[in-house]
C-alpha cells in the first residue's frame, strides 16, 4: 500500500508540471510580450514540484525501511 501511494503522488506531480507547463504555453500564445514572466514564473514552480516530488521518493523509501 505504501509503495502504491508513493507512486500516486509521483504521478500527480508530473500531472502538475504537465499543467503548469500547458498554462505557460497558453499564456505565452495569449500575451507574447510576457513569456519571460511566465518561464520565470515557470521554472520556479517545477522546481519545487519537482522537490516535493524527490522528497516523498525518500520519505517513501524510508518507510519501506530501505535506507
Amino acid at each position: 500500500p505504501r509503495l502504491a501511494l508513493l507512486g500516486a503522488r509521483i504521478r500527480a506531480a508530473g500531472a502538475g508540471i504537465g499543467r503548469a507547463v500547458s498554462s505557460a504555453l497558453e499564456g505565452t500564445a495569449r500575451q507574447p510580450e510576457a513569456a519571460g514572466n511566465l518561464r520565470t514564473t515557470l521554472i520556479i514552480g517545477a522546481a519545487l514540484i519537482e522537490s516535493l516530488t524527490i522528497y516523498a521518493l525518500v520519505i517513501g523509501i524510508l518507510l519501506l525501511g530501505k535506507l
